[in-house]
């Protein structure tokens, strides 16, 4: 959409082909339905914040920035605002109207829009695209072809990973796909049991073996079936897909805040104060009620001795659990709950400048489709964006001098 709206400013005679029966249906859920439009940070801590092919991305994302992408929609009368970790959202908190103001901008430049249209193959003459087949037999001609498909991850949408099939036939290799962005699983029974409880202000490690993969401070979410939140997703985008397949385990420090010896006399002082008490009713100011059950449970201290006879050992054993509570993680989710496709289309075989195939002349290649994924926080549509706006720019250079 954003690069069919710069085509035709431009002057281009332009057709968007969309397979389902509305446009941006992938767009309308991001950020949780509120579109996480881009993150207003500088260029490089965008570039920081890619964990595939970060090069690729430096010509683009310098020449459309975060901030020519506020300009941009702020030329479309969309109301915006910054958030926490310089998020932008629509004042709204709609992603619709981010959606609506590109189909408005759409039909005002008078782009053809052809809905629940589904492109078979891309035509190839010569190492050169030429046009479309669409799933009825129509044939669509072009000069330039743009696949602006997605990845495969939220398939409901849309994302069924036909752009890695039309580079696959394009003669183009594919890497990997694997999920991103996505919560991780584990068997433990004590997760289950922690179902719904959020944790703020905690640090984790992910460590197998000996090997540190990544740590991170934040908030994560207990579910059903493993851990999920901020810290975890931008632990999946950052570990190789191949660690999980090993025992991995999530270190969580509770009281990330407090090293062990101011923790530990906290502990002491809450013993002293509750001295008549039994452990199992002293412990609601250290734990969010639903934690209690399973930190007393891996403290090994008896739920009924009083405070007054723990022992050191016992109150180092549970200042041990609160600083290192270990979770073991089994595995990544599915694309169904990736928010992005680590993988794709390989960089090296796009130009950086233009997004255009270097083994098919006219074809062109932006977005999730690439080989390239950043972290949750508004990164991710910024290469969209700016992978689309260098496309745009490209394609009306060339045609200009043909």
């Amino acid at each position: 959409m954003m690069c069919a709206v710069l085509l035709a400013r431009a002057g281009k005679k332009v057709t968007l082909i969309e397979k389902n029966e509305k446009l941006g249906k992938k767009l309308f859920i991001t950020g949780k339905g509120r579109c996480n439009i881009t993150n207003s940070a500088d260029v490089e801590e965008h570039l920081s914040a890619i964990r595939s092919n970060k090069k690729f991305m430096y010509s683009a994302l310098y020449g459309f920035t975060p901030s020519d992408t506020l300009d941009f929609f702020d030329s479309l009368g969309l109301k915006m605002k910054v958030e926490r970790g310089n998020r932008v959202f629509p004042v709204s908190d709609h992603s619709s109207d981010v959606i609506k103001v590109l189909g408005d901008e759409l039909h005002r430049l008078n782009v053809k829009i052809l809905l629940k249209t589904k492109v078979a193959r891309i035509l190839i003459k010569e190492s050169k695209a030429e046009g479309v087949l669409l799933s009825d037999g129509q044939k669509l001609f072009a000069d330039k072809i743009i696949v602006a498909t997605g990845g495969c991850s939220y398939t409901s949408t849309g994302s069924t990973g036909d752009g890695y099939k039309f580079a696959i036939s394009a003669g183009m290799n594919v890497t990997d796909r694997t999920p991103s962005l996505v919560p991780l699983n584990s068997p433990d029974e004590d997760v289950k049991e922690l179902q719904g409880l959020s944790l703020k202000n905690i640090s984790i490690k992910l460590t197998q073996g000996k090997k540190t993969l990544y740590t991170d401070f934040g908030e994560m979410l207990f579910t059903h079936f493993g851990v999920s939140g901020p810290v975890i997703l931008s632990a999946s985008a950052s570990v190789d897909p191949k660690y999980y397949e090993g025992e991995c385990i999530l270190h969580i420090d509770l009281k990330s805040a407090l090293d062990r010896d101011t923790l530990d006399k906290r502990l002491i002082r809450v013993f002293e104060e509750n001295r008549h008490k039994e452990f199992k009713n002293s412990v609601s100011s250290l734990f969010p009620s639903k934690l209690i059950p399973v930190m007393i449970r891996r403290s090994g201290i008896d739920p009924e001795k009083r405070c007054a006879e723990i022992s050191r050992e016992e109150r180092n054993a549970l200042l041990g659990e609160i600083k290192d509570l270990k979770i073991t993680i089994s595995g990544l989710r599915g694309f169904e709950e990736a928010v992005i496709t680590k993988g794709g289309v390989s960089v090296k075989e796009v130009d950086p400048g233009s997004m255009e195939s270097k083994k098919v002349s006219g074809l062109y290649f932006i977005g999730e489709v690439l080989d390239i994924d950043s972290l949750t926080g508004g990164f991710n549509l910024q290469l969209a964006w700016s992978t689309a706006a260098a496309a745009a720019g490209a394609i009306d250079s060339s045609l200009r001098s043909e």
